[in-house]
């Protein structure tokens, strides 16, 4: 199936430039979101405005979603005046906010009773990626819906993977969350230690970027905490969120997972304090205060 016309629900950090790449691209925009003035901004760009989710998913090709949590994602597609009331029903829907893989799965079911496809695709390369359209898609789902919704990732990302049934890509991008929370720690306490034995961790950076500890995680997270720049890329109050279905996950399948659940601790103690709005890269604050030091220089 050629997709055309697009409904896209969400335009929050990741959403926005997202959905901007899709109508730069030519397709048939029509978006929907809680705030405005990002909305106004896409319809600048060329975008319809809908004042619904149905709205927004009446007769479209395909509907992308960009949501913060599972309760959201549950009442776009199945409250009031959401995704599945509209008429006609779009033919396929994608969700790529990060959700529990549960909800994704019963979602997918009341899709199939409506005769939509559903797909889960979540993503991983925060705010940058999705500017770049470099983002790495984890999707779950039927072959033929995933085939289908090619042209849409092929705008945003820069891999999409098929993990599994519905369901499959929210495991895998929670894995995700849990490997980038424990990195970003470990590097963190790695530069904190640096700045205490009196090193540049620019320096420091330097020398262990091309061995066995280089990384994304180094590459994008490093150079912010150097800076002592905070600004969201991907927020703490996400990330918690996701270690938190994460362990919720681990549990199910009957899995301990130790750095999960230290990190979790960590970042709740962050968001707790104050710095629920900050970069992920600010698990480094923890480390920070823990030693009584900043990594960032003092005149930053």
């Amino acid at each position: 199936m050629a997709l055309q016309r697009i409904g896209f629900i969400g335009l929050g950090v990741m959403g926005r430039p997202m959905a901007k790449r899709l109508v730069a691209a030519g397709f048939d925009l029509t978006v929907h979101s809680r705030s405005p003035r990002p909305v106004d901004e896409l319809v600048t760009a060329g975008a319809s405005r809908a004042g619904s989710a149905a709205e927004c998913a009446r007769g479209q090709d395909a509907v992308v979603l960009m949501l913060p949590d599972s309760p959201d994602s549950e009442l776009v597609m199945l409250g009031p005046g959401g995704v599945l009331e509209a008429n006609p029903l779009p033919a396929l829907v994608a969700d790529m906010s990060s959700i529990q893989p549960g909800v994704s799965r019963q979602i997918a079911e009341r899709c199939a009773e409506r005769g939509v496809a559903f797909v889960d695709a979540p993503v991983s390369g925060g705010e940058p990626g999705a500017v770049a359209g470099t983002l790495a898609i984890m999707a779950g789902g039927e072959t033929k819906a995933f085939e289908a919704l090619g042209p849409i990732f092929e705008v945003v990302g820069k891999s999409a993977v098929l993990c599994g049934p519905v369901g499959a890509g929210g495991t895998v991008k929670l894995a995700n969350q849990m490997i980038v929370a424990a990195n970003i720690q470990a590097v963190g306490e790695a530069l904190v230690l640096a700045v205490r034995s009196g090193l540049d961790p620019s320096v420091v950076m330097e020398a262990i970027r091309g061995g066995l500890a280089g990384s994304a995680v180094l590459e994008a997270k490093g150079p912010k905490m150097i800076a002592g720049d905070w600004k969201p890329g991907f927020r703490l109050e996400l990330h918690l969120k996701d270690l938190n279905n994460a362990l919720a996950a681990a549990k199910e399948t009957g899995i301990q997972a130790p750095f999960t659940t230290i990190a979790r601790q960590i970042v709740q103690t962050l968001v707790t304090n104050g710095h629920a709005a900050e970069d992920h890269a600010a698990i480094a604050r923890y480390c920070e205060d823990l030693a009584g030091t900043t990594i960032a220089p003092s005149d930053s």
